[in-house]
């Protein structure tokens, strides 16, 4: 598997990542079966598909992208999906969390 094919795995892990915590929020405790059996269809998934990924990126390299990607995304589907606008501060977080995306990525790998 080649540097590109991780990148595609580690989009993949992220949007199975999102889809996990989105479901996760409407399977009420886990009391409702069918959010309940894809949030845990999805977690699984997505552990595999980053499992494919540390193939060729580093664990630390991997896990940090994905967290950080994963967070992003997953506000901006609360914001559109549930209403949950973050304030300023959390905003201010949030742009944190992508610099330091970018700066793993882009300068960690020297």
């Amino acid at each position: 598997m080649n540097m590109t094919t991780s990148y595609l795995f580690l989009i993949l892990a992220v949007f199975l990542g999102v889809t996990s915590n989105s479901f996760a929020k409407n399977a009420a405790g886990f009391t409702l079966l069918i959010p309940s059996i894809i949030t845990a269809i999805t977690i699984v998934l997505c552990m595999y598909a980053l499992s494919l990924v540390m193939k060729n990126i580093p664990m630390g390299i991997t896990y940090a992208s994905f967290a950080g990607l994963t967070i992003i995304s997953t506000v901006i589907v609360g914001v559109i999906r549930f209403n949950q606008v973050p304030n300023i501060y959390s905003m201010i977080g949030l742009g944190l969390i992508i610099i330091g995306v970018l700066m793993v990525n882009l300068l960690g790998n020297n």
